[in-house]
C-alpha cells in the first residue's frame, strides 16, 4: 500500500509536468515539433486573416498548419493562394483530403515539411500558432525569407523583439485569444 501512492504520484507528475515541458521545448516523442497541435477556433482564424487584410492577391503560408483550417479559409473565403506547412503525416493527410473535398486544389496545398526549412519567399502573409520560444527560433527565417511589407499574424504568442502594428483580443470557446499583426519592415 505504501508503494502505491509514490507510483501514482510519479505517473501524475509525468503527465502534468514533464510531458508539457517536453512539448514546449519542441520535441514530441522523437518528432521535431515546435508546438503541440491545438487548432485555432474558426472565429479566430477569420479574424487573423481579416486583420492581415488578406485578398486574392496574397499568398498565405500557415506554418504548423495542423488540419489545414487556415489554409482552407484563406483560399475559400478570401480567394488567396494558400500553403500549409505541417510535419505530422496524419494531419497532412487530413488537410489534403479536406482541400480535395472542397475542390480547392487550384488555390490550396499542404507541404509535409519542417517549417524551419520552408522557403518563405513566395508568402505575402504568414500565420502562426506556435509557442513564443518557437516564434523566437523562427524569427530569423521570417526576417530573411519575407519581403518588406509582408504580414505575419500570430495567435496568442508574440514574436520577441518585434513590435506589432496591431493587437486584438477576442473571447471565444471559454477563453481569451490575442492576435498579433506584424509587418516586415515596421517592427
Amino acid at each position: 500500500m505504501k508503494a502505491w501512492f509514490p507510483v501514482r504520484f510519479a505517473s501524475a507528475f509525468l503527465l502534468v509536468c514533464i510531458v508539457p515541458a517536453v512539448l514546449a521545448q519542441g520535441t514530441s516523442f522523437g518528432v521535431n515539433r515546435l508546438a503541440p497541435y491545438v487548432p485555432s477556433p474558426p472565429p479566430v482564424v477569420e479574424r487573423m486573416l481579416t486583420l492581415a487584410d488578406v485578398t486574392e492577391q496574397d499568398t498565405v503560408y500557415d506554418l504548423g498548419s495542423g488540419d489545414g483550417r487556415i489554409v482552407v479559409m484563406a483560399a475559400r473565403q478570401f480567394g488567396a493562394q494558400a500553403v500549409g506547412v505541417e510535419i505530422d503525416g496524419k494531419l497532412v493527410d487530413q488537410a489534403r483530403a479536406r482541400i480535395k473535398e472542397l475542390e480547392l486544389d487550384d488555390h490550396a496545398r499542404i507541404l509535409q515539411q519542417d517549417l524551419m526549412q520552408v522557403d518563405l519567399s513566395p508568402a505575402s502573409v504568414v500565420t502562426l500558432y506556435l509557442l513564443w520560444t518557437s516564434n523566437k527560433k523562427l524569427r530569423p527565417n521570417l526576417e530573411q525569407g519575407l519581403q518588406e511589407g509582408s504580414r505575419v499574424v500570430s495567435h496568442d504568442f508574440r514574436i520577441e523583439g518585434w513590435k506589432p502594428v496591431k493587437t486584438e483580443k477576442l473571447t471565444g470557446q471559454g477563453r481569451d485569444h490575442t492576435i498579433y499583426l506584424y509587418e516586415i519592415g515596421k517592427h
